[in-house]
């Protein structure tokens, strides 16, 4: 395939992949060690996320390797069919070794969801998100995770806190909580429950991948969003 035939996705991928990558800086406000990097090829440079192992921090309910469940989410929203995470891949050869490297995402970062959900026109592109993050049982789902791409596209990232088999949902994302899901996307549910894509089985246990498969068949099957459950915290700290 000629470079005039490739998607702008598939360059990012083959940009994040084999590009050298170069760190510009740490980003602030962060749990983890994580950097802006540049990731350049002859054919040009992509600005890009890592999020090395060597700098997570320990946490008693999550294993290392916080960077795998990263590309674990990209792995699953293509699997999906819906793109609302940025492309996302594991490079070995980085500059503090193995971790994700995601496409950085130019935004306004004056708007996140709460200020996403004022305009309605959002609306679908947010339900989609938070039936995504059912699905990959994301434990923090803070509003400064839904970024307002400079193209209009709303982007959910900040992932690596997914796929624990326990359910652990914490999100911000309750506004649509039992509203039905359309009968296109209970589909993709389905897809996926039946049929996960193999990269799933790289990147995460069995039991998570088992779990993930249980919670996108019962999603598809019940049709609708969750409600908020009363007898655990499910909102994730701080907000935003």
């Amino acid at each position: 395939m000629s470079q005039d035939q490739r998607s702008p996705a598939a360059d990012h991928l083959r940009t994040l992949s084999e590009g050298e990558v170069e760190v510009v800086g740490r980003l602030p406000w962060s749990s983890n060690g994580t950097f802006l990097v540049t990731c350049t090829t002859t054919d040009g440079e992509l600005a890009a996320v890592y999020k090395p192992l060597s700098g997570e921090r320990a946490l008693w309910d999550f294993p290392d390797g916080l960077y795998r469940r990263e590309a674990a989410a990209w792995v699953l929203s293509e699997a999906l069919g819906w793109a609302v995470v940025p492309e996302t891949i594991v490079r070995h050869d980085a500059p503090f070794g193995v971790g994700s490297l995601q496409r950085f995402v130019p935004a306004d970062f004056r708007q996140h969801y709460f200020t996403l959900l004022e305009d309605q026109r959002h609306h679908d592109r947010l339900r989609t998100v938070c039936a995504f993050d059912v699905v990959a049982n994301n434990t923090d789902r803070k509003s400064g995770h839904c970024l307002l791409g400079e193209d209009g596209t709303i982007w959910a990232i900040d992932n690596g806190l997914c796929f624990h088999p326990e359910p652990k949902l914490r999100t911000v994302i309750w506004d649509f909580a039992g509203e039905e899901i359309p009968d296109d996307q209970r589909a993709d549910l389905q897809r996926v429950a039946d049929h996960p894509p193999a990269a799933l089985g790289d990147l995460l246990a069995a039991e998570e991948l088992a779990a993930l498969r249980r919670r996108a068949g019962r999603l598809a099957q019940r049709g609708t969003l969750p409600e908020p459950d009363g007898s655990r915290h499910q909102y994730p700290w701080p907000l935003v």
